[in-house]
C-alpha cells in the first residue's frame, strides 16, 4: 500500500487552534490541489478526532481528474476512520452518501458501538487490542482493493503512522499565519520521537495562494 499524508499548517506548525476549531489556513488554489490528490487515491483517511471536531464528509474530489487517471467507471474514493473505541457518531457526515466508509477499530470497542456503526452503513474492521494496529488495519483494507490512501489528519494519527513506518510521502501546505498555543494540535502529536527520527527527502517546493507547499519522500 502507498500511504501519503497531506496537511495544512500555520507557520508555527499548528493544524488548528487550542479549541480544536477548524481554521482556513490555505485558499482556493490549495483546495483544488487537495481535491486532485483525493481523486488520485483509493481512500481518504482521518482519525476519529477529526471526525468529532470537524464532521467532514470527505466526498469532495476532482471528478474530471479522477476520470482522466482512473477511468470513467472508477468509484469515488472510499472514506476511512481510524477509531479505536468506535466513537464515530452514527449520524456523522462521513457515513452519509454513496462512497464506502471503513471504520478501523480495536478489540476495546464496545460491541454495541460496532453493531451501531455497521447498521449505519460502515464496514467496521477490527485490528489491535487496546488501540488500532495500523499495520494490520491497513493490510485489512488493502484486501478490499484499497492500495493508495491519502491521510488528512489529525496529528495523533499522523504521528502513529510515522511511528509504524507506514508513511511513503508527505505534503504540507504552510500558510501565512501564526496560531500558537501549547495545547493546539500540531502536524505530528502523540508521544513524539526521542531517537530514530524519520528521515525525509525534499522533493518539491511550490508557492500556492499566500503560502508554500513542501513535499517530501519518506526514507
Amino acid at each position: 500500500m502507498h500511504v501519503s499524508v497531506n496537511a495544512a499548517v500555520s507557520v508555527d506548525g499548528k493544524l488548528s487552534s487550542r479549541r480544536r476549531e477548524q481554521i482556513a489556513i490555505s485558499g482556493d488554489d490549495d483546495f483544488a490541489r487537495v481535491d486532485r490528490l483525493r481523486a488520485e487515491s483509493d481512500a481518504v483517511v482521518v482519525g476519529v478526532g477529526t471526525v468529532l471536531a470537524d464532521d467532514p464528509s470527505l466526498v469532495r474530489y476532482d471528478e474530471t481528474h479522477r476520470t482522466s487517471i482512473r477511468g470513467e467507471t472508477a468509484p469515488p474514493p472510499a472514506r476511512v476512520v481510524v477509531d479505536s473505541s468506535c466513537r464515530t457518531p452514527t449520524d456523522a457526515a462521513i457515513l452519509a452518501g454513496d462512497p464506502e466508509t471503513y471504520v478501523l477499530t480495536s478489540d476495546a470497542a464496545p460491541e454495541s458501538r460496532l453493531t451501531a456503526l455497521r447498521d449505519a452503513g460502515a464496514t467496521a474492521l477490527v485490528a489491535g487490542e487496546e488501540r488500532v494496529d495500523l499495520t494490520d488495519a491497513f493490510a485489512a483494507i488493502e484486501t478490499h482493493g484499497i492500495e493508495r490512501v491519502m491521510v488528512e489528519g489529525g496529528g495523533e494519527l499522523i504521528f502513529s503512522l510515522f511511528e509504524a513506518a507506514l508513511v511513503d510521502e508527505i505534503t504540507v501546505y504552510i500558510g501565512n499565519t501564526v496560531i500558537g498555543g501549547r495545547d493546539a494540535p500540531t502536524l505530528a502529536d502523540g508521544d513524539g520521537f526521542v531517537e530514530a527520527f524519520p528521515e525525509l527527502e525534499l522533493t518539491s517546493v511550490e508557492r500556492i495562494d499566500s503560502g508554500v507547499v513542501l513535499a517530501w519522500h519518506v526514507s
